[in-house]
């Protein structure tokens, strides 16, 4: 009986911790997910503003190149652009909205940032685009620090949660 105990303790006990910690990851992901997502930003800028390259060629560019955690949306955009020819290229970056929501636990303010690039590309010249780029990427690096700032403050709080849950609820049960 006291082995019964013991093993189910155990098993109380990391199953918490692991939910802990999974819940904790979240806050990590989101800020290597926006890191990730800056990244490719600039790579589309390069693309554009000093590439001079044509808006799907240059999504698949930066789909190709960049981390494969983020770039696989830059695909879904392009697709959804040249599939659906509605002319706008903001309809193509609100119709992955949900995809930035679900898969990248990014929160709203960070997926209105990045729509907010879809109202600008090609509807200037490229040194309008350009300044448009500098300031996106500017509120970029300011989620990013609140992310981490967050992150910070949480990821450590869920971990021990998940320990302390575990070790209540083992406590209670004894």
């Amino acid at each position: 009986m006291a082995l019964i105990k013991i093993v189910s303790s155990i098993i109380i006990i990391c199953s918490c911790t692991f939910l802990g910690f999974l819940y904790g990851k979240k806050y990590s992901d989101r800020v290597n997910h926006l890191i990730y997502l800056e990244q490719c930003i600039k790579m589309l800028e390069t693309e554009i503003v000093y590439g001079a390259t044509p808006l799907p060629e240059a999504l698949y560019n930066v789909y190709l190149k960049g981390n494969k955690k983020i770039s696989f949306i830059f695909e879904y955009i392009r697709e959804d652009l040249i599939s659906n020819k509605r002319g706008e290229v903001l309809d193509s970056f609100i119709s992955i909205k949900d995809v930035l929501a679900t898969k990248l636990q990014l929160k709203d303010e960070d997926i209105e940032n990045f729509i907010s690039l879809g109202r600008v590309l090609g509807s200037s010249d490229r040194q309008d685009q350009q300044k448009n780029f500098v300031i996106i990427l500017n509120q970029m690096r300011e989620l990013t620090r609140e992310a981490k700032i967050e992150k910070d403050k949480n990821e450590k709080m869920f971990r021990n949660l998940g320990v302390l849950t575990g070790l209540a609820i083992v406590i209670i049960l004894i």
